[in-house]
């Protein structure tokens, strides 16, 4: 990926155009980040306002979005939503037709099911209008209880700052965890949040969680290799079992075997970009046994194998003769993750 193009038109959100302006737009080639060539596209060039009563100027029209390799849709507001410039929906049907990634901001989504290409595919955009999408396009598999869905080439999410997931997620996989993480801490933002949006439906989670389970997680992450059991972790937070999964999964949004397994991922996912350990040695480490359970955990979670996954983001020298060998043998996998 090194082209992208966000299209913003009247009554667009500013947060939600910021969120893709910071995750493709900002400069990051002194962390070592590869930078992308950002673009701000309009159809109609010239002064575009927001839905919050400033304008931005936009100097350039859609020719860049139909060659760009990801196409940004920012939110429109909801009266909006039945009469989508058609010129935007060609962008977005010509994109999904070569191949190239389109990702939309909450309501964003519904430009692109305006384009119908979600017809037949699953989705999700912000909680409140998930009703209203699954009304107006009963052809989608509106998905309201998740922060991000990808189904192919297409990336929905869901409202405001689950956006920035949704970016995260796409980053993960075109420069793999470490340099997906590297960008997270510079957004302090979690580069990977478990749960979806069902958990902030009417019960949020309160505005300050208690502290009491930290140094539990922080165990966990130090013992991945471990069996770790709900019980055990129970006695070490000084609770019953039943208590503690409750707890747990009203800080985290996940149980603790769900936060569990994704932490092993992520941990399976640096080694196989930082080391050149084998698979069997890395599948100890990450806690998941064996090789083969690493396998299956990697195709399950990420949608490829682990050697594929080393073959196309090992960034150290230490991996590089390994990652080598892996590519010889190892033919082009894209990486088509599910949240």
């Amino acid at each position: 990926m090194r082209t992208v193009a966000c299209i913003v038109t009247d009554g667009f959100a500013p947060f939600e155009f910021g969120v893709a302006c910071e995750a493709f737009g900002l400069d990051r080639t002194d962390d070592g980040i590869p930078s992308f060539d950002f673009r701000v596209v309009t159809p109609d060039p010239g002064v575009v306002e927001s839905k919050m009563g400033f304008s931005i100027n936009v100097d350039a029209d859609l020719s860049f979005a139909y060659e760009a390799d990801l196409v940004v849709v920012s939110p429109v507001p909801h009266q909006y939503w039945g009469r989508i410039d058609e010129r935007v929906a060609d962008v977005i049907r010509h994109a999904v037709a070569r191949d190239a990634w389109v990702l939309s901001v909450c309501s964003g989504s519904f430009v692109v099911a305006a384009s119908g290409v979600l017809d037949g595919r699953r989705a999700t955009t912000h909680w409140m209008y998930a009703q209203k999408m699954k009304e107006m396009y009963p052809s989608i598999d509106v998905d309201p209880d998740v922060l991000y869905v990808q189904d192919g080439r297409i990336i929905t999410s869901a409202g405001t700052a689950a956006g920035l997931d949704a970016c995260l997620h796409l980053l993960r996989q075109e420069l793999g965890a470490e340099m997906t993480n590297i960008i997270a801490r510079r957004m302090v933002v979690p580069p990977q949040r478990d749960g979806g949006q069902a958990q902030f439906i009417a019960n949020p989670l309160p505005a300050t969680t208690s502290l009491s389970l930290a140094p539990v997680t922080d165990w966990m992450l130090d013992n991945l290799r471990l069996e770790l059991t709900v019980d055990q972790l129970a006695a070490k937070a000084h609770m019953s079992p039943r208590t503690f999964a409750r707890r747990f999964k009203a800080d985290y949004g996940a149980t603790p075997a769900a936060w569990l397994a994704r932490q092993r991922i992520i941990h399976a996912q640096r080694l196989l970009e930082k080391t050149d350990l084998g698979l069997d040695r890395i599948a100890y480490e990450s806690g998941f046994g064996s090789a083969a359970v690493l396998r299956q955990n990697f195709s399950r979670v990420l949608g490829t194998t682990p050697t594929a996954y080393r073959a196309r983001f090992c960034c150290t020298d230490e991996a590089t003769d390994a990652a080598a060998a892996a590519r010889a043998g190892v033919e082009a996998s894209v990486l088509e993750s599910v949240a």
